[in-house]
């Protein structure tokens, strides 16, 4: 079966001083990290999704230096980089496209925030035909809310997602994994 590796909006935005910094984000930068490495490994294309948004003024506007995919991250020339301007990363992209021109038929989740662009692209993916999807334990992370902390949003969305959108799967099967 021919897979993807898709990282969601891992950009710099979310590591600037001053900034709420997404939780755990040193082992997430590192698991993405793990992630490309067997990605690139094993002929696996390896996707960035890169949230654009509409006001110039915010961080994530084309141009800000929070728009940037972060600089932590193994990226190489030859990976694909797909701009969104919504939650959903198939909606009036390329992403589908794409996808089908590569017959890939399994997705690799990981990135932010795991309530929204994640959530939403996850559920998208499911909803375009793409039912053996996996999530990376520990490979995406969110902010604290107003009502819960940013484990108990992971938590949460893990037990909705887990064998109806994804299977969750521990970065260790992806560590020295040929």
């Amino acid at each position: 079966m021919k897979r993807a590796l898709i990282i969601i909006d891992i950009q710099e935005a979310f590591f600037l001083e001053g900034q709420p910094h997404l939780w755990n984000n040193e082992v997430l930068i590192k698991h993405i990290n793990t992630l490309i490495t067997w990605a690139r490994h094993n002929a696996v294309p390896i996707i960035f999704i890169q949230h654009t948004d509409a006001d110039k003024d915010d961080d994530f506007a084309f141009g800000q230096p929070g728009w940037e995919l972060y600089h932590g991250l193994s990226r190489q020339a030859e990976d694909k980089v797909i701009q969104k301007t919504t939650w959903d990363a198939f909606y009036q992209t390329e992403l589908g496209i794409y996808l089908q021109q590569q017959s890939i038929e399994q997705l690799i989740f990981a990135g932010a925030q795991t309530e929204f662009c994640l959530d939403t692209t996850i559920r998208s993916a499911f909803s375009h035909g793409y039912h053996r999807n996996l999530l990376i334990a520990d490979a995406h992370s969110t902010l604290d809310g107003s009502v819960l902390t940013a484990p108990q949003i992971i938590q949460h969305h893990e037990s909705i997602w887990h064998h109806r959108f994804v299977e969750i799967q521990p970065i260790i099967e992806f560590q020295n994994a040929d």
